[in-house]
């Protein structure tokens, strides 16, 4: 999925947009971890049934992220 695949697909409110903001700041993570995560949370939020990605989808992925990048090291 391309960035404009992205934006047009995954449609975040306000503070879920902030939420991502701050991890993405507090994690030190790539403008590509953003997307991947958007990705992700829209893959969570499609599982249950959400039109929109709240912020309980952005925190999962966060969470998956996370894990992911510990098993890489």
């Amino acid at each position: 999925m391309d960035k404009s695949l992205i934006k047009n697909y995954c449609s975040t409110n306000e503070e879920s947009r902030n939420s991502l903001g701050l991890a993405i700041d507090k994690l030190g993570m790539s403008a590509r971890a953003y997307d991947k995560i958007l990705k992700v949370a829209r893959t969570i939020a499609d599982l249950e049934g959400s039109s929109s990605i709240e912020t309980p989808h952005i925190s999962e992925a966060i969470q998956y992220r996370s894990l992911d990048k510990k098993v890489e090291v």
